[in-house]
C-alpha cells in the first residue's frame, strides 16, 4: 500500500507541472490501466495458488506429513466424544466405521467418522483433553501386510517411537483374509503400537476373516465393544429401532446439466473435458480399442483380452503395477430398482449429510439423479449385510415378512444361522430381497443411503511400456455363475466389459487410474534370474515382464534367465496367450513350464511342475533369482509356497524351520514377491 500512495503522489505532481496533450492522456491511461491490471493478477495469483508446507527432517525422518485438519478441534466444535478412524482400501472398513458411528447414538454417545488421510495425526496425542473421549480404529490388511493407502501416514506415525499416546482411550477393529500370509496383520500391529505408545485399550481387539463370514465377525465384536463402552462411561442402550438417517433427500426442480454429476468420481464435468493427473477422483476415460475371448469357442471360461488406449494421457505405468477400472452397474437391474420402489430415477437429487461439521457434505457426488446413482456410485449387487435388513424391516406391512427380516438381522444364533443361509449363501441382492419380500416399500433415498459405495475394480496389468506405452492391456476372466437358488451372478466389471465389442461403429471408454505396485517388481539388475509361478489369469503381470525383458534383449542388453510355470485347465481351451509363450519359448527369452490340470487322468498343477524340476530352482536361487507368485491366494500360493519350502529343503540340505528362514531372507530383499487374491 505504500508503494501505491508514493505512486499516486508522483503522478499528481506530473500533473500540476505539465499540461497533457490528447497523446498524454492516452499513454498515461494505458500505464494506469497497466497497473490496475498487473494489481488484480496478483491478487488473483494470490488467491489461487496453493501453498505447499515445506516438509521437516522430522517429518521425512517419521514419514508422518500434516494433512492440516486437527481432529480434536473438530470434535470440540461439534460436541463429538467418540471418533472412529478408518483405514479402508476396498470402502468394507469405511462402512463399518460408519456403522460403528451410527449405533453410538444408541448409546448416547456422539460419534464421527474420521479418514485419517484428511487429519494431521499428530493431533490425535491432544484427544485426551476431551472428557470421556474413545478414538477406535478400524483397519483393513492391504497387500503384503501393509496398510491401505489412506493409513500410511497414520501407521508411520504409530511407529514413530517418539509418539507420546498416554492419557487416550482406544479400541481396534481389523479386516483381513486369512488365506492371506499376513493375515489382519494391521489390525495386530495398530493395537500393539497403540499399547507402547501408552494409550489404554477399553476393549479388546477384534478381527474380520472375509474368507468367512465378517459380517457375522464384526457384529460379535460390536456387540462386546459397545458392553465395554456401557461399563467404561457408565452408558446404556436405549431404544436401537429409532429411524437414525446420516443423509437428506433434496429435490431440484431446474439446474443446468452443466452442474449435475452424470457418473464422474470427484468433478462434474471431468470426463468430458480431461486433466491430467488422473487418480482415483479423477479416472482417464480410455478408450476400449481391443476386447476379445482369449479362450476357445468351446471352453467353459471367458477370459478377455483388453487394451486401453492412454496415448492421450500420457499416464505412466511399469510391469507389476495394477490398473483400477470403474464399472457401471446392469441398466436393466437399475430400472427394475426403479420400478419396484416407483422412483422417477431421472430427478436431479441430492443426499446431503445431516452433520454440518462432516468432512463428507454428501453420500456420493451431487447434484445427480437416483439412475446416475445406482448405475455408477452404489453397489446393488453385493448381498445387503444385516445393519440394512434391519432398517429396511420397518417399511415392510406385512408382519411376517418384517418379523423375518427382523430375525435376519438379530444377534441370536438362529438370525445369524438364517441370514448366512439366506442371504449369504444363496447371495442375495436388494432386487432380489425386494422381490422375495412383496410387501417391503423403502423410500429409494433410505435405500441407497444402506448400501455400499460401488467399488473400483483392480487387474494386474498384462504388458510392458517398452512394447506397449500407449495403451495398457488388461487379461479378465468373466465371472458368471448359477447361486443354489437358480439366481445367475455376474462379476459387476466383467460382465460390463463383455458387453463392449469395439469396432469402426462402437466407440466405448473406460474410467481407469493406476495404482502403483512397488511389492511386485522386476529386479533392478537386468543380469537377475526371474522364476514366474501364475497359473489362469495370473499369467497377467507375467506377460508384462517378459514382454520387457524381450525389449531388453532386442536392445542388446544381458538380461538373467527367465523361467515361466504356467498352467490351466486345458491346453486347447483355455491356454491363455498360447502363442506368444511359444514363440518367447522358441526364441529362448523364456523357460516354459506347463501344467494341464484336466487333461491328465491325475490333476496336474504349477505345484508339481515345480517339484519336477526342483533342482533347477535351488540352482537359480542360489543364482540369486527373484521368485514370484500371481494368483489364486487361497489354494494355489499356499502350495506353491510350500513346494518352495520343500525344495529349499531338500536340495539346501535344511530343516523346515531353517528353509523358511531362507524364505523371510529372500522376502527382506525383495527376492520373493506375491500379487494374489481371494
Amino acid at each position: 500500500m505504500a508503494e501505491d500512495s508514493i505512486i499516486n503522489e508522483e503522478v499528481a505532481e506530473e500533473v500540476e507541472e505539465y499540461f497533457f496533450n490528447t497523446a498524454d492522456i492516452v499513454v498515461f491511461g494505458v500505464f494506469i490501466a497497466g497497473l490496475v491490471g498487473f494489481y488484480l493478477y496478483k491478487k488473483y495469483q494470490e488467491s489461487t495458488t496453493v501453498t505447499i508446507k515445506p516438509i521437516s527432517l522430522q517429518q521425512l525422518k517419521t514419514g508422518v506429513v500434516e494433512s492440516g485438519l486437527d481432529v480434536v478441534k473438530r470434535m470440540q466444535d461439534s460436541g463429538k466424544s467418540m471418533v472412529v478412524f478408518y483405514g479402508s482400501q476396498t470402502g468394507t472398513a469405511e462402512e463399518f466405521s460408519t456403522r460403528l458411528c451410527k449405533e453410538a447414538r444408541y448409546y448416547g454417545v456422539k460419534a464421527m467418522c474420521a479418514d485419517p488421510n484428511e487429519y494431521d495425526v499428530e493431533t490425535l496425542a491432544n484427544l485426551r483433553d476431551i472428557p470421556d473421549h474413545l478414538a477406535v480404529f478400524v483397519v483393513a490388511t492391504y497387500g503384503e501386510g501393509e496398510p491401505t493407502d489412506n493409513a500410511v501416514n497414520l501407521y508411520n506415525f504409530m511407529k514413530n517411537e517418539e509418539t507420546d499416546l498416554h492419557g487416550l482411550n482406544y479400541a481396534v477393529f481389523g479386516l483381513g483374509n486369512s488365506t492371506y500370509e499376513y493375515f489382519n496383520k494391521m489390525g495386530k500391529d495398530m493395537d500393539e503400537l497403540l499399547e507402547k505408545r501408552g494409550a489404554s485399550r477399553i476393549s479388546a481387539l477384534g478381527m474380520g476373516d472375509d474368507d468367512g463370514n465378517i459380517e457375522e465377525d464384526f457384529c460379535s465384536w460390536k456387540e462386546l465393544f459397545y458392553a465395554d463402552v456401557c461399563k467404561r462411561y457408565g452408558v446404556s442402550k436405549c431404544e436401537d429401532n429409532m429411524n437414525i438417517r446420516n443423509y437428506q433427500l433434496v429435490e431440484h426442480e431446474t439446474m443446468h446439466k452443466s452442474k449435475v454429476f452424470t457418473g464422474e468420481m470427484g468433478y462434474v464435468g471431468s470426463y468430458a473435458s480431461q486433466r491430467a493427473p488422473y487418480d482415483t477422483k479423477n479416472p482417464y476415460m480410455a478408450p476400449l480399442r481391443v476386447n476379445y475371448n482369449l479362450c476357445s469357442d468351446d471352453s467353459a471360461r471367458v477370459v478377455f483380452h483388453c487394451e486401453l488406449d492412454i496415448a492421450k494421457a500420457k499416464i505412466k505405468y511399469d510391469p507389476g503395477d495394477h490398473v483400477a477400472i470403474y464399472p457401471e452397474n446392469n441398466a436393466e437391474l437399475v430400472s427394475k430398482l426403479g420400478e419396484r420402489l416407483n422412483t422417477d430415477l431421472d430427478k436431479i437429487i441430492s443426499m446431503n449429510s445431516l452433520d454440518e461439521f462432516s468432512t463428507k457434505k454428501h453420500l456420493f457426488p451431487c447434484p445427480t439423479t437416483f439412475r446416475t446413482a445406482l448405475t455408477h456410485y452404489i453397489d446393488i449387487t453385493t448381498p445387503p449385510r444385516t445393519n440394512v435388513l434391519k432398517e429396511l424391516a420397518q417399511y415392510a406391512s406385512d408382519p411376517n415378512e418384517k418379523e423375518f427380516l427382523t430375525k435376519l438381522a438379530s444377534n441370536s444364533v438362529e438370525g445369524k444361522n438364517e441370514y448366512n443361509n439366506w442371504v449369504v449363501k444363496d447371495q442375495r441382492h436388494i432386487m432380489q430381497i425386494l422381490e422375495d419380500c412383496p410387501s417391503l416399500a423403502p423410500p429409494m433415498d433410505h435405500v441407497v443411503e444402506l448400501l455400499p459405495r460401488l467399488q473400483a475394480r483392480y487387474y494386474s496389468i498384462a504388458s510392458s511400456p517398452k512394447v506397449a506405452p500407449r495403451s495398457i492391456h488388461v487379461c479378465a476372466a468373466l465371472v458368471k455363475y448359477k447361486t443354489s437358488v437358480g439366481h445367475t451372478r455376474e462379476g459387476v466389471c466383467t460382465a460390463w466389459l463383455e458387453k463392449m465389442q469395439p469396432s469402426e461403429t462402437d466407440e466405448y471408454s473406460v474410467p481407469i487410474f493406476v495404482r502403483r505396485n512397488q511389492n511386485f517388481r522386476l529386479p533392478r539388475k537386468a543380469t537377475a534370474p526371474i522364476i514366474m509361478v501364475g497359473p489362469g489369469t495370473g499369467l497377467a503381470p507375467f506377460r508384462g515382464f517378459i514382454q520387457h525383458r524381450a525389449a531388453l534383449i532386442t536392445d542388446g542388453r544381458e538380461v538373467g534367465e527367465n523361467v515361466l510355470f504356467f498352467g490351466c485347465r486345458y491346453e486347447q481351451q483355455d491356454y491363455l496367450y498360447r502363442d506368444e509363450l511359444k514363440k518367447y519359448e522358441a526364441d529362448g527369452v523364456i523357460k516354459l513350464f506347463e501344467a494341464f490340470s484336466r487333461d491328465t487322468e491325475k490333476k496336474v498343477y504349477v505345484q508339481h511342475i515345480m517339484e519336477d524340476n526342483a533342482n533347477m530352482i535351488w540352482e537359480l536361487l542360489e543364482k540369486g533369482a527373484h521368485f514370484y507368485i500371481c494368483g489364486d491366494a487361497r489354494h494355489m500360493a499356499r502350495d506353491v509356497h510350500q513346494t518352495l519350502i520343500r525344495i529349499i529343503q531338500d536340495y539346501g540340505k535344511m530343516s523346515h524351520k531353517d528353509a523358511e528362514t531362507y524364505i523371510v531372507s529372500m522376502e527382506s530383499s525383495f527376492r520373493y514377491q506375491k500379487d494374489v487374491w481371494s
